[in-house]
């Protein structure tokens, strides 16, 4: 199989990645996580998947590998868009804003393909619900320090899971790669991969 980039530093994506077995490096790209709200969530996630691609296919050039893969994941509820909390209690208004309610997750894969020189995007919304959450329950999440670095101040493959009610969608797509789609992409895209 033809070796592909994946541009992130995701632990989920990696553990997705592995699991597919596919022949992959990692290369971080330097982009700013900064969207225009005006835009809703799945195009902010659409462009920031699109944006890390982008970035990595600049520093190609004669590099051998003729694939980058990127993904962005997006928490949203009513319209707004939850990101990465700056600290601790901001991880605590956003769990408290989630506590009783269903949010959206939505996350986009972009797939590039050297011989094309074309760029696939695709994105999944699913909806994620939070049973109602005591004080107590918040601050024991917090005390955790798995907050930090997640996008709406939870990891659902972590102790969060204690607090999801209910899941409609994919799972994987939750935890930062949704694998159906990206499957899909792979095949619609010519990667020799899958039967």
């Amino acid at each position: 199989m033809e070796p592909i980039i994946l541009a992130s530093g995701s632990p989920r994506r990696i553990d997705y990645f592995r699991l597919m077995d596919l022949p992959f490096s990692c290369v971080s790209p330097d982009v700013e996580e900064i969207f225009d709200e005006s835009d809703g969530p799945q195009a902010t996630a659409e462009k920031l998947a699109l944006k890390k691609v982008r970035k990595i296919v600049e520093t190609l050039k004669d590099d051998e590998r003729l694939w980058v893969c990127g993904a962005d994941t997006i928490i949203a509820m009513d319209g707004k868009i939850y990101g990465k909390p700056v600290d601790r209690n901001e991880a605590g208004k956003m769990l408290r804003i989630f506590s009783g309610h269903t949010h959206e997750v939505i996350s986009a894969v972009a797939l590039y393909s050297k011989k094309t020189q074309k760029t696939d995007c695709r994105s999944v919304v699913s909806a994620v619900s939070f049973a109602p959450l005591s004080d107590g329950e918040i601050e024991w999440y917090l005390n955790s320090g798995e907050w930090q670095d997640a996008a709406g101040a939870y990891k659902i493959q972590g102790l969060a899971s204690c607090f999801v009610s209910k899941i409609s969608g994919s799972y994987s797509s939750i935890v930062g790669l949704p694998l159906r789609e990206f499957y899909i992409m792979l095949r619609d895209n010519g990667y020799p991969y899958g039967g």
